[in-house]
């Protein structure tokens, strides 16, 4: 074999090999990448479908409910303008508490309930990551607006029946 063609092998096998290590690191971040979502947009059918995801928001309030076993615990994550259920078998973080930030991975069924595989209490106060901040911003405006949009007679008509 010439040079050439000695020099073009090489080129040839080494861009299929960069092309396969390249196509192997893309699969593989793409099977463990978490996306973040809000109960909005899981509720709005924006989060992927038989994949595991994060949602967070809020623990509503009086929404916890232990089962007999002692580990599966049955809650709800709100935003303040939609709501999910959440179901977890497992040892709850300490600072997990109803009213406080909660960051749940797993997959939401055909129920609508996500099944939950991992959950995170935040650590801290004063912290709220940016999208759930965002969320909660979203999810009070939303239901202003709603209470708004209520006339102010709907209430004396429907005490009147």
């Amino acid at each position: 074999m010439k040079p050439r063609q000695k020099r073009f092998v090489f080129i040839v096998v080494a861009v299929a090999a960069l092309a396969l290590v390249v196509g192997l690191v893309l699969n593989a971040l793409d099977k463990n990448v978490s996306l973040y979502f809000t109960p909005t947009q899981v509720f709005n059918n924006e989060a992927p479908h038989g994949r595991s995801f994060r949602i967070g928001g809020l623990v509503e309030e009086a929404s916890v409910k232990r089962q007999a076993d002692g580990l599966t615990v049955h809650f709800v994550i709100t935003d303040r303008h939609k709501s999910i259920p959440v179901v977890y078998k497992g040892i709850l973080p300490d600072l997990f508490k109803e009213g406080k930030g909660v960051v749940a991975q797993g997959k939401v069924e055909v129920d609508g309930v996500m099944h939950a595989d991992e959950v995170l209490a935040k650590h801290d106060e004063n912290y709220m990551p940016p999208e759930a901040a965002d969320a909660l911003k979203k999810g009070e405006t939303a239901n202003a607006s709603a209470v708004a949009a209520i006339p102010a007679s709907a209430p004396a008509a429907s005490a009147a029946k």
